[in-house]
C-alpha cells in the first residue's frame, strides 16, 4: 500500500459539503464505534473543522477545552487533564474504527502525538502488482503434481498446526497477567464490555463547602458550583480578601482529585494488566449521562464528590448521610437495619484523625443492562482506600465471601452491597471489616 497526505486548505476555507474528508468525519461519527461517545463526536467534529480550514490557532489544548468542553477562559490545562484524555480516547476510537467498519477507506483520518490537528492521508493499492497469466505447461504440469500430493500432506499440516497451537496457549497460560480478574473484579473487567473508572471530583466538594450548597446531580452536571462563589467571604474590603477570590477562582477551575482515588485506580490496573487496554481512567468531572447507556463503570467516592453516585442510591440500603456543617461528622444511613444493627454509622469528622470511620461497596447492574457498575465509597479518604484496597487484596475478597455466604467464585452475576469499618491511623486504613451486608436481587 502506497500512503500520501492529504493537504490542508488556507486559513479561512470554507468546507465544502463534498469535501471528501468531510464526508470521511460524517462516515466515522456515525459509525459502531462512535455510537455512544457523544463528546468524543463533538471533539472529532471540532479537530475537522479547524484543521480543514487551516485554523490551527484554534487547536490548542486550552482553547479545545473552553469550546469544546465548557471549561472557563482562564482553566489551567497542566491542573485539568480532561482535554488530553478525550484526545487520547479519540485516537483509540479512530484506530478501531479504521481496523472494522473502515478498513477499506481509501481516505485515513488521525491526531498524530504531540498534537491536536486531524491528518488526513490517502490510501492506495501499489501500482506495478502483476497480473495472473494463464499458466504454461511446465506450470501446469507441477500444479498437477503440487494437486496429487496434497492429500497426503494434509495430515502432517494438520499435525504441526495443532502442535504450533499447542505451545501458543502453553506459552500464553505463562505469561503473568492473562488470568481472569477474580471475583468481584470480574463483574466489571473482561467481561465483553468496556469499562471506566471514574475517579471523584475533589474540586466539587471543595467548592461546595465554601458556599454550603446541598449535594445535586443536576447541580453538578450545569456545572453550578462553579460559578457560586462563598457567601461568608463577599466583602472584597476584608483582610485577605484578595487570597479568598484567588482561591475561589482556582477552585473553580482546577480539576483535582483524592490521593486515596489514585491509589485505588493504580491498584486495579496493577492488578489486571491484561484488561488495562480496555480500562479508561476519568473524573467524575468528564462524565456525560449517554455515556453510562453501555459499558462497565467503577464509581470512587461518595456523593459529596461524585455525586453520579446518587443514580443508584434508591438500589442500596447503605447510603451517606452527610451534614454540611464543617464541625459535624458524615454518616452511613442503614435504610432498613437488620437485628444487631444500627440505623446509622458516623465516621470521622476529617480524615487524617485516629478511629473508626465507615465506607460501602456495591456491585449492581446498570440500568441499561449492557454492563455492571461497582461503587467504592468511604465517609473519609482512609475508608475509601481500604475498600479499594480490600477488593484488591485476596483475603479481602475472602471476607466479603465470608459476609455474603458465598462459598466459592459465582458462576453467574451476584449483586451485592457490604458496610465495611475501618480502623484509621495517623491518616492511613489499619484494618477494615465487614459489619453489615445485603444480597441485591435482579
Amino acid at each position: 500500500m502506497s500512503q500520501s497526505p492529504i493537504s490542508i486548505d488556507a486559513p479561512g476555507t470554507v468546507i465544502s459539503p463534498h469535501d471528501v474528508r468531510w464526508l470521511l468525519v460524517e462516515r466515522i461519527v456515525s459509525s459502531q464505534s462512535f455510537r455512544k461517545t457523544a463528546r468524543l463526536k463533538d471533539l472529532l467534529y471540532y479537530l475537522a473543522e479547524m484543521s480543514i480550514r487551516g485554523e490551527y490557532s484554534s487547536l490548542t489544548e486550552q482553547h479545545i477545552g473552553q469550546v469544546v468542553f465548557g471549561k472557563s477562559a482562564g482553566y489551567s490545562p497542566v491542573e485539568d487533564s480532561s482535554v488530553r484524555v478525550h484526545i487520547r480516547q479519540l485516537r483509540l476510537k479512530l484506530h478501531e474504527y479504521f481496523d472494522s467498519e473502515g478498513r477499506d477507506e481509501a481516505l485515513v483520518a488521525e491526531v498524530p502525538k504531540g498534537g491536536y490537528t486531524l491528518c488526513f492521508r490517502s490510501v492506495s493499492v501499489a501500482v506495478g502488482a502483476e497480473t495472473p497469466t494463464q499458466a504454461s505447461p511446465p506450470q501446469k504440469a507441477r500444479m498437477h503434481w503440487v494437486a496429487a500430493a496434497i492429500p497426503s500432506v494434509i495430515p502432517w499440516i494438520a499435525v504441526a498446526a495443532l502442535s504450533l497451537l499447542a505451545l501458543f496457549l502453553w506459552q500464553r497460560s505463562r505469561i503473568p497477567g492473562k488470568v481472569a480478574a477474580p471475583w468481584p473484579l470480574n463483574e466489571v473487567f473482561n467481561n465483553g464490555h468496556r469499562s471506566e473508572i471514574v475517579l471523584s471530583d475533589s474540586t466539587y466538594a471543595i467548592r461546595r463547602l465554601m458556599s454550603g450548597e446541598p449535594v445535586s446531580l443536576e447541580s453538578y452536571m450545569k456545572r453550578d458550583f462553579q460559578h457560586k462563589s462563598n457567601p461568608n467571604r463577599s466583602n472584597t474590603n476584608q483582610p485577605g480578601s484578595g487570597n479568598d477570590a484567588y482561591l475561589a477562582q482556582y477552585t473553580a477551575d482546577a480539576l483535582l482529585t483524592s490521593w486515596a482515588d489514585v491509589a485505588i485506580a493504580s491498584t486495579l490496573l496493577k492488578l489486571l494488566p491484561s484488561a488495562s487496554e480496555q480500562v479508561t481512567v476519568r473524573s467524575a468531572r468528564d462524565l456525560h449521562p449517554r455515556d453510562l447507556e453501555d459499558g462497565n463503570y467503577i464509581f470512587v467516592g461518595s456523593p459529596a464528590s461524585n455525586p453520579w453516585v446518587l443514580l443508584y442510591e434508591s438500589h442500596l440500603n447503605f447510603c451517606e448521610l452527610r451534614c454540611d456543617e464543617a464541625h459535624e461528622p458524615p454518616k452511613i444511613l442503614n435504610k432498613h437495619p437488620r437485628p444487631g444493627e444500627q440505623s446509622t454509622y458516623q465516621g470521622l469528622v476529617r480524615t487524617g484523625l485516629d478511629g473508626a470511620d465507615f465506607a460501602t461497596i456495591a456491585l449492581l447492574p446498570s440500568d441499561s443492562g449492557r454492563g455492571n457498575v461497582l461503587i467504592i465509597q468511604g465517609l473519609q479518604q482512609e475508608s475509601a482506600e481500604a475498600a479499594g484496597l480490600l477488593l484488591a487484596d485476596e483475603s479481602g475478597r475472602q471476607k466479603l465471601k465470608a459476609a455474603l455466604k458465598i462459598p466459592n467464585e459465582p458462576n453467574s452475576p451476584f449483586y451485592f452491597e457490604v458496610l465495611l469499618r475501618i480502623e484509621a491511623v495517623g491518616g492511613s486504613p489499619k484494618s477494615a471489616n465487614v459489619v453489615a451486608s445485603r444480597i441485591l436481587k435482579y
